[in-house]
Parts: C-alpha cells; structure tokens; sequence
C-alpha cells in the first residue's frame, strides 16, 4: 500500500513536470505569435510574453502552493529555482562548454538581481512575508520591466527588426494558448500534490522538498532549453537571460505570492536565502569581471549550487 502510495506521489511529479514544460513552451509560441500578428514589437515581446512565459511554472507552482498553505514551498520553489538557474543552468552549462557573458546586459541586470536578493532575504528574516512586502515587490517588478522598456525604446524600435508574421491561423496560437495555460495550471497542481505525498512519506520537510523536487520541476524549461543549446552548439542560454529570469522569479512570482497570501516560513528558511545570497553574488561576480564564463567558473559555480542543497538536506 504504500509503495503503491509512492508510485503515484512520483508519477504525479513526473507529470506535473513534463506538463509544465511543455505548458510553458506552447504558451510562450502562442503569445509571442499573437502579439507579432497585432504588431507588437520584438522588445515587447521579450519584455513580457518571454520573460513572464519562461517563469509561469515558478507562477503557477508557487501561487498553487500559497493558497493551499504550503507557505514554505512557495519560497522555497523560488529559492531553489533561483539556485538551479545560476548553478545548474548557468554553471553547469558553462562547465560544459564556455560561455559568452554579454557585458551590457550583465552590468544591468547583475546588480538588479544581488539588489533584489538581498532584499527578499532581509524581508523573510523575520520569517514572515506580508501582503504589502509583496506588494512593494511586484511594484519594483513592473518599474524594473518598465525601465528596461523605456531604455530599449530610447536606443531605437528594436534595432530595426521586425517580428515575423506567422503563416499558420490565428486559431492555433490562440489554441497554443489557452492549452498551455491549461498544462501549466495542471501540472502545478500534480507538482504539488506528489511532492506532499514525497514529503510527508519520506518525513522530509516542505522546504527541502520545494528546493529541491519542486524546484527542479518548475526550472525544467531552463534546463532542456540549456542542453538543447550546447548539443546544438548555440550558446544563447546567456548570463543575462538567467539574471532576468531571476529577477522575475524574485519581484514577481514572490510578490505576487504574498499579496494573495501573507508567508509564514520555517526558520531553514533564512539560512537557505543567505546561501542563495552567496550562489547569486558569485555568479554575478564571475559573469561582470569576465566576458566568458570559464569551464571552471562553471564548476565553481556548480557545486556551490549543490552545496546549497546540502547545507538545506542538513539544516531542514
């Protein structure tokens, strides 16, 4: 009885996770095909549709999660999908191959990203995260995205390059759409449900399970994406996509979280947000001083992203 328990706790994760992947692909093809037919501009597009498409796993996961109570894993998927971003992601793809630090895009967002860091740790040290904490976040948000518009703008419409039309209906990106809206609130929801059952089966704690489990489900598009772009020899997995999604994942995923439902936290929480204080400060040390992340600043980077589980497996 209860293998058979745990059977379905892990083919629930499994699902809820190749669900939210493919959710999150579909809905950013269908968004970004809609918004080209109405003329939307390519900065636009990657402003929103792609940077905010990218994070709906950590959205849906992580709202999911709030509103059932599961507070710790709330911040703790975004903790850990943060960790995974710049140590597997950026690290491990890095410690593969050598990768292109794109300057201007690091200097801006670099420090955004230790900034709003630092923030979240210095507002959950207190183990909670109110409504109007949350609020102030998703505001620094929507002025970070608003800034970055304004600058693109002033340099010109996109360089002058045009977003193509695509051939196919209208009818299927709206299709594309909706069905991966679905997929994603779906698979948030089998997320959640097998990574309980993991957890109170395994006695192991809601925060080292959404660090962990959790966490690597909702970062499965950055994590395919990443692979797929070093057995294909294209490295556009940069530092400067990774500190955005960070960012959003932070001000946005976070704070809308908290608006819907004040945090309460375990107090592993403090720690693991102190550790992920040092992962973002190293990785964005290493990506400002150099215009290539070396195979060894990789796995420097690396396994002080897994070190951080670890420290988490042993605090909580």
């Amino acid at each position: 009885m209860v293998a058979t328990a745990l059977a379905l706790d892990a083919g629930a994760v499994l699902l809820g996770i190749v669900a939210l992947w493919l959710g999150a692909s579909r809905f950013v093809a269908g968004a970004s095909d809609l918004a080209a037919r109405v003329g939307v501009p390519p900065l636009v597009v990657g402003l929103t549709v792609v940077a905010l498409g990218t994070s709906a796993p950590e959205f849906a996961v992580t709202i999911d999660a709030a509103l059932a109570g599961r507070t710790d894993i709330s911040v703790a998927n975004v903790v850990g999908s943060n960790v995974v971003n710049l140590g597997i992601v950026l690290g491990g793809g890095a410690a593969v191959r050598a990768m292109p630090t794109p300057g201007a895009l690091v200097r801006r967002d670099g420090p955004v990203l230790v900034g709003a860091t630092l923030l979240v740790a210095a507002l959950i040290a207190d183990l909670q995260l109110g409504r109007a904490e949350g609020v102030v976040l998703a505001v620094l948000l929507l002025a970070y995205l608003g800034r970055l518009a304004i600058r693109g703008a002033a340099r010109g419409p996109d360089l002058g390059v045009d977003t193509p039309v695509p051939e196919h209906r209208p009818a299927v990106d709206a299709l594309w759409l909706l069905g991966g809206l679905v997929a994603i609130v779906v698979g948030a929801e089998l997320l959640i449900e097998g990574a309980v059952g993991l957890a109170a089966a395994g006695g192991l704690s809601d925060w080292l399970i959404g660090e962990t489990v959790v966490a690597l489900g909702t970062s499965a598009p950055e994590i395919v994406a990443s692979v797929a772009a070093i057995r294909q020899d294209r490295l556009d997995v940069s530092a400067g996509n990774v500190f955005g999604s960070c960012v959003v994942n932070l001000l946005g995923v976070l704070g809308v979280a908290a608006a819907l439902r004040p945090l309460t936290l375990a107090p592993v929480a403090v720690e693991a947000t102190l550790w992920l204080c040092v992962v973002t400060g190293l990785a964005v040390l290493l990506t400002v001083t150099r215009r290539v992340l070396s195979r060894a600043e990789g796995a420097l980077l690396l396994a002080v992203g897994l070190t951080d589980w670890l420290v988490v497996a042993l605090v909580g």
